[in-house]
């Protein structure tokens, strides 16, 4: 029998189970991240029924058993798609918006980032889906918690770094965006509207989130319905 090298038993973690379950794990949360990457522009290309599992896992590289074992179905794959891209595209979102100075700014920029992709309609359609498959619901629900949770913190952060005056909270703006964005935006799409005419119709919708506050301002956020309404000299 032929010796093993000398290096071998001197390697970290060698013939350690635990070492080997956590490479098993990284290689597991690679493979599903590659049949992700490959199956999302086809789906968003194709659709649903367009993109079979032959295609995904070729683009991936991959064994069509393999997105069987990682995702069971095809249709929660493409749940997971959509909902991994509509999660990008909100730091997107949040990430340019932050150079906004004032209220109408960061709505816009907000709004006008929304509109440019086509993130909102492909998780449109995981939604229509889900009613059917209620198995696939859970992740829908995260993802769409874990949406206003972090708009909510990014709307907050911007708030108190301006000085701004929220006229609602910011958990209700985030909920109250995203809620107008996939509504404008089906709309849209189902009238042939361009991204342009999108933009306008979700501002026009969205009014006005925010007052911008000078130096002697105080900050108010509204954190909750009992709080008291602003005075005649706020409004």
């Amino acid at each position: 029998m032929a010796e093993k090298p000398a290096h071998a038993a001197s390697e970290p973690g060698a013939g350690d189970p635990k070492h080997a379950a956590r490479a098993t794990r990284s290689a597991g949360r690679k493979m599903r991240s590659l049949l992700l990457d490959a199956a999302s522009p086809l789906f968003r290309e194709r659709g649903l029924s367009g993109a079979s599992i032959t295609d995904i896992a070729a683009a991936a590289n991959a064994f069509p058993s393999q997105i069987t074992y990682y995702f069971r179905t095809k249709e929660a794959l493409f749940v997971e798609c959509a909902c991994r891209e509509l999660l990008y595209l909100a730091r997107t979102t949040e990430q340019a918006a932050l150079k906004a100075r004032t209220p109408g700014d960061y709505t816009h920029a907000l709004a006008e980032t929304v509109t440019a992709s086509d993130s909102v309609a492909f998780f449109a359609e995981a939604l229509t889906l889900t009613r059917r498959r209620q198995d696939l619901a859970p992740l829908v629900e995260r993802t769409i918690e874990r949406l206003h949770s972090e708009g909510a913190r990014a709307y907050a952060s911007q708030v108190a770094r301006h000085g701004w005056r929220s006229l609602r909270a910011p958990d209700e703006s985030s909920r109250r965006f995203w809620a107008v964005a996939i509504g404008v935006i089906l709309e849209g799409y189902a009238m042939g509207r361009s991204p342009d005419e999108l933009c306008g119709e979700m501002l026009r919708v969205l009014g006005e989130q925010a007052k911008s506050g000078g130096e002697a301002a105080r900050l108010r956020l509204v954190d909750d319905r009992n709080a008291s309404p602003p005075s005649d000299e706020e409004s």
